[in-house]
């Protein structure tokens, strides 16, 4: 079974990233997740969990941002008896409980700067000092990493060790936003449509051709977590409906709305060239990018695929 085939897409910046993860998932290369909240960085390294030699192993899977503030060392690395107030037995860490297995470590970010000190001594050596011991143990973790900040303003802030970000971004893994991947929407929209029919026993809802397209120039801040909730919502409320713009939750409609008023240009009296301006617009965005075609398509807010096709179209050179 394919362990990859919970991460539903196929547009080619997604398909990138998974050819990726599945070439590294039998190795022991750090790996460090990147992409915007709702993305699926969870999602992507259980896949590469359960594809590799480790799939039967202990997967240990932790938020840092909810870690106890003060003890945050004593949760990672363990600690004895005695180490501090409170701390009335010895006490496993969770490298220790990952041993042989893997840890994922999501929002890295969020660690202090001492507790990061401690985990690039670990990952360099394999060697884990709980708290209040003077014996270090050995252990054989697989090491996961993720954040969904931007890691290079956080060295320059002296909030993040240089040394760790190098050590763990050895292969850097970057899932795009959803609104990067527009042309994924309609199928995404159909599987959580179908999930949610079966889970609440319910007909299936649908979305209108007129609503994917207004699915497709909504921003989604929540990224797939932010679809999906949708689909549930829609399911639950609007069993078997076929659904329309007007049927969209306020606050997707208020966005468009938004954005239509907020329009680039006036249509003229006399009227326009249509193809004529579309040509300028994607000459313009591919100067402004000196002919990236991936991110002329995002100032486009369309999908690579289709940039691509209107360069043809339009006999465009990209040079």
């Amino acid at each position: 079974m394919n362990k990859f085939s919970n991460i539903l897409g196929q547009s080619p910046l997604l398909e990138s990233v998974v050819r990726s993860a599945q070439m590294i998932a039998f190795s022991d290369v750090g790996i460090l997740i990147k992409g915007p909240t709702g993305t699926g960085k969870e999602i992507l390294a259980t896949a590469i969990q359960q594809s590799g030699p480790r799939a039967e192993r202990p997967f240990i899977k932790i938020n840092c941002a909810t870690l106890p503030e003060g003890i945050v060392e004593s949760e990672l690395f363990g600690h004895k008896k005695g180490a501090f107030t409170g701390a009335d037995t010895d006490k496993k860490g969770l490298l220790q409980a990952a041993h042989n297995g893997t840890l994922f470590l999501d929002e890295i970010d969020s660690l202090g700067l001492s507790v990061q000190a401690k985990l690039l001594r670990f990952l360099e050596t394999g060697e884990c000092l709980p708290v209040g011991s003077t014996q270090a143990l050995t252990l054989d973790v697989r090491v996961i990493s993720a954040t969904n900040s931007n890691l290079d303003d956080k060295i320059k802030q002296g909030l993040f060790r240089s040394d760790l970000f190098f050590r763990l971004n050895i292969v850097p893994l970057e899932l795009p936003a959803l609104n990067q991947r527009t042309e994924d929407i309609e199928g995404l929209c159909t599987f959580y449509l179908k999930k949610f029919a079966s889970q609440y026993g319910v007909q299936n809802a649908k979305f209108s051709t007129l609503s994917l397209k207004q699915l497709r120039g909504y921003s989604w801040p929540g990224n797939i977590r932010e679809l999906k909730n949708l689909c549930e919502r829609v399911s639950v409320l609007l069993p078997g409906k076929t659904l329309e713009p007007e049927n969209l939750p306020k606050e997707f409609v208020s966005q468009l709305t938004t954005q239509n008023k907020g329009g680039i240009s006036v249509l003229p009296e006399a009227g326009i060239n249509l193809d004529a301006l579309e040509a300028d617009l994607i000459h313009q965005a591919l100067s402004r990018t000196n002919g990236n075609r991936s991110k002329s398509a995002r100032l486009l807010g369309i999908s690579r695929d289709t940039l691509l096709y209107r360069i043809q179209k339009h006999a465009l050179s990209t040079r």
